[in-house]
């Protein structure tokens, strides 16, 4: 029986991609002024089925990527971290006068709903270390 489990790496794999999508959705309410902003977004769904069955703790075949395994582009530099490759503009975005598309009520909703998707995922975070905690210490803790 394996102690750590694919929910484990799902939840921090969750939790990763959350902040990078709170980091670009604050990046959004930042340039709020600068003319000829576009908005950007992450998504989540894509960034999370992006991750193959070596990162979850699958079975991994020759040659596979494993977990923790940092990928390397052609000069030999790391690329960049999964969930970065996710994010794009906002499709639909409506420009203003000045050519800035960000809508500062459509961004502050996604930013609250990240912020309860995040905090949920904390606390199932919490719960699934809890019970690691508890069969570690053989029930009496």
């Amino acid at each position: 029986m394996r102690i750590f489990d694919a929910t484990l790496s799902t939840l921090e794999r969750s939790l990763d991609v959350r902040l990078s999508r709170q980091a670009v959705l604050a990046s959004n309410l930042a340039n709020v002024d600068t003319p000829g902003f576009l908005p950007r977004d992450l998504d989540f769904d894509a960034a999370m089925n992006a991750v193959g069955p070596a990162a979850l703790g699958g079975p991994t075949v020759e040659g596979e990527a494993r977990a923790g395994d940092v990928p390397l582009d052609a000069s030999g530099g790391a690329q960049p971290t999964a969930p970065e490759r996710f994010v794009a503009e906002v499709p639909g975005a409506q420009a203003g006068l000045d050519g800035n598309a960000v809508d500062v009520d459509r961004t502050l909703a996604a930013v609250a709903e990240n912020a309860i998707e995040y905090g949920a995922t904390a606390r199932a975070t919490a719960k699934k270390l809890a019970i690691l905690r508890y069969v570690a210490s053989d029930g009496q803790g």
